[in-house]
């Protein structure tokens, strides 16, 4: 799988890696679920920022548990919020997922902390 975020991410859109004329609204979301993920206590201290297509999943310093869950986890609010589905019924079934993913990130959060959930 590429390790690109950027790339990755714009693969799952339906964007091609040398189509950059949405780079800017892409990292803008992406940005937007690594600010969620960093106030629910997932990645580093300080917060995550991907600027351009050299950031990598593996810069993102969580356990691999984990990384699964947050690529997927990114992947679908990037979706939402940069295509976001025409019925109602999907964009409510996207958003309980989104939602899922914020528990299990929590709860893995919780376990590698020593808390029991």
């Amino acid at each position: 799988m590429e390790d690109s975020i950027l790339t990755s991410t714009k693969k799952v859109l339906g964007l091609s890696e040398d189509y950059t004329v949405f780079d800017l609204d892409v990292l803008t979301q992406v940005n937007t679920a690594f600010s969620v993920l960093s106030q629910i206590g997932i990645g580093p201290d300080e917060g995550f920022y991907v600027e351009d297509e050299m950031t990598n999943w593996s810069d993102f310093a969580v356990p691999q548990k984990q990384l699964n869950v947050v690529k997927t986890y990114v992947f679908l609010k990037t979706r939402l919020l940069f295509d976001p589905p025409t019925t109602s019924f999907m964009i409510a079934a996207v958003n309980e997922q989104i939602k899922e993913y914020e528990w299990r990130l929590t709860v893995f959060r919780d376990s590698d902390m020593g808390v029991t959930p």
